[in-house]
């Protein structure tokens, strides 16, 4: 009788230790499930949107470098965001703000206006600005190397006639630092030259616009690229300073086979009675 309790306690112990293993076995499975799911969620493709780099301003010119990709939550991402995969930050380049963005702000297509569309030049002009057009040639253009959001210096070459010193060729700026909203060329991506433009849209006020219309009717008309430095940095070269005020050039000042206009005239003889004497 006690071999019989002996025998079955033997059996009731081993089934309780069995029975112990198996549920620490579920248990462990089943934290190792739990602990491994955020790591799988963690995994999953993240989708990333087109925000503003840093401020931009409405009117302003976009480049690719004004842009960057974030990370952003699913749950909020709005169907006008521009996410990765459907279209590059290159291929805003040129498009104008409707609306001013703040830094990490993400980009709206209703924000902001493609070249060539309905509002594109209204949009890029500041309160109070007009738009006006130039004629470009090859040269007066600067080859073609004049692009939406450069500043330039519009000069102008006429003939200049004086009663006392006869005519005169002579280059003037009459307008300085004038941003370039739209030309008629882009870059051909297929052999990355640039096409020569034949207009110039610049932004200027309604006295300026006045001034290029007489300017056309005068002469003819070139652009001076401006540095991207700001001046008075110390970038600008030794006698190049800007003062904002319109400056000239003589034919006389470019070639010395010309009279200077006003100059005295040398080895003036003075004649006395009958004999002459050099002065």
């Amino acid at each position: 009788m006690r071999l019989r309790t002996l025998v079955l306690f033997v059996v009731a112990l081993s089934l309780a230790g069995g029975t112990a293993m198996l549920v620490r076995a579920f248990l462990a499975q089943k934290t190792a499930e739990v602990e491994a799911a955020p790591l799988a969620r963690a995994a999953a493709p993240q989708k990333s949107v087109l925000v503003a780099r840093g401020p931009i301003t409405r009117g302003q010119i976009l480049k690719p470098q004004d842009f960057s990709w974030q990370v952003w939550p699913e749950g909020g991402i709005d169907k006008n965001y521009i996410q990765t995969g459907t279209r590059t930050a290159e291929a805003f380049a040129g498009w104008v703000a409707r609306d001013p963005f703040a830094p990490g702000e993400p980009i709206s297509e209703a924000k902001i206006v493609a070249p060539g569309s309905r509002g594109f030049l209204a949009a890029a002009l500041a309160p109070g600005m007009r738009a006006v057009s130039v004629p470009l040639t090859a040269t007066s253009g600067i080859s073609g190397f004049v692009f939406p959001g450069d500043k330039v210096d519009l000069l102008i070459t006429h003939r200049v006639t004086s009663h006392t010193e006869g005519d005169h060729e002579a280059a003037e700026t009459v307008l300085h630092d004038v941003r370039v909203i739209a030309v008629d060329q882009k870059l051909d991506s297929k052999n990355g030259e640039a096409l020569v433009a034949h207009t110039a849209t610049l932004e200027v006020t309604p006295k300026q616009s006045e001034v290029i219309a007489v300017a056309v009717e005068m002469g003819k008309l070139s652009l001076s690229l401006r540095s991207l430095a700001a001046a008075g940095d110390g970038s600008a070269a030794e006698g190049s300073a800007d003062d904002g005020h319109g400056t000239f050039t003589l034919d006389s000042e470019v070639s010395q086979l010309l009279s200077k206009p006003g100059a005295a005239a040398e080895g003036i003889t003075v004649l006395r009675g009958g004999a002459g004497k050099a002065g």
